[in-house]
């Protein structure tokens, strides 16, 4: 059997899609999307005038 078939899947954490990879091995798809990097906290330095 063969033809079009489409699936949405909401997920649960953000995701790095551009590293997205796919792969199909005796009739299943296996599709691997990791989990986007958090923006890692940094300091920032403010000026203050009187």
């Amino acid at each position: 059997r063969s033809g079009s078939f489409h699936r949405s899947v909401a997920l649960p954490a953000a995701v790095d899609g551009d590293r997205a990879k796919a792969t199909y091995e005796k009739g299943v798809l296996k599709i691997t999307i990791p989990k986007a990097e958090r923006a890692k906290p940094k300091t920032v330095k403010v000026e203050v005038k009187d």
